[in-house]
């Protein structure tokens, strides 16, 4: 496709998360391979973006729900691939450095060394969920409480106002204003779509409360659900990805450029999936 060998360990190292995954683009030599290594990585399934895979396959594919998640992680792999080809041969033309290194002495994890790096990233998953995607969801509850009088997370709400607003951008790929707001939030961390759906539909974020309210929703249906999985999976990615993309790039053009290329490719493979699965798994 185009890139070094060193380009596997952060594709690898995405499946985890994105942000991780791009800071280890930085063992590659080539600067246009790291690049298109940077470019592609959002594109790698991170697991913020399970639990919304989970819900969603798990409310509408039941026992085929883990095919459903599998199809969706082999389609972040083909856009990544995809997408590095196209890279390859128009905005970042060239050949491929050469893949040499020296292979290090390989030794099994020590107890204490597996219990740190457990410790640690156990650490930084909680002070993301009490940080970021708390505050997410309080600043969602309050667009879904006020003004005051109105229904909880109903249209008339100032939630309800903003969904309203960018309706008319998802509208073609079968998406209400409640799934435009839940999207606009997942920008902070893929987590809050989940969170933000809970708010929205007044279930919190317990799976069968969700589950039962989704089959609810005559404007939900396996198809739609199937488009708005690989919307999740391809669009822009989270705060802390676009800010690494700044960073280890030096520039807000490939952070804005990732932001735009994954917003109209998911946006043109959600529309394609949504016409063409009620063909293979009906609309309901």
């Amino acid at each position: 496709i185009g890139l070094p060998g060193k380009a596997f360990i952060p594709m690898l190292i995405g499946f985890g998360c994105n942000v991780p995954g791009i800071m280890a683009a930085r063992t590659i030599e080539g600067e246009r391979d790291r690049l298109i290594t940077i470019l592609v990585n959002p594109f790698i399934s991170c697991s913020a973006r399970l639990p919304v895979y989970i819900l969603f396959a798990g409310a509408f594919f039941g026992a085929a729900a883990g095919v459903v998640v599998f199809l969706l992680y082999v389609l972040g792999i083909a856009a990544a691939i995809g997408s590095a080809k196209l890279f390859r041969h128009t905005i970042l033309p060239g050949e491929s450095s050469p893949f040499i290194m020296e292979m290090p002495p390989y030794r099994l994890p020590t107890a204490g060394t597996s219990l740190l790096h457990t410790w640690s990233r156990g650490v930084m998953y909680v002070r993301k969920a009490g940080t970021i995607i708390l505050a997410g969801a309080l600043v969602l509850w309050c667009l879904a409480s006020f003004p005051f009088g109105v229904e909880y997370g109903s249209s008339a709400s100032l939630a309800g106002a903003l969904g309203h607003l960018l309706e008319p951008l998802v509208a073609p790929l079968g998406f209400d204003w409640k799934i435009a707001v839940a999207l606009l939030f997942g920008f902070v961390a893929k987590e809050v779509v989940v969170g933000s759906l809970g708010v929205l539909y007044g279930a919190g974020e317990e799976g069968d409360a969700l589950s039962t309210a989704f089959l609810a929703d005559p404007g939900l249906s396996a198809a739609t659900a199937l488009a708005l999985m690989v919307f999740v999976l391809l669009y822009t990615p989270c705060l802390a990805t676009i800010a690494t993309i700044r960073k280890e790039t030096g520039s807000w053009k490939w952070a804005g450029f990732s932001v735009a290329y994954g917003l109209v490719l998911a946006w043109l493979l959600a529309l394609i999936v949504g016409r063409i699965a009620p063909s293979f798994i009906g609309g309901a």
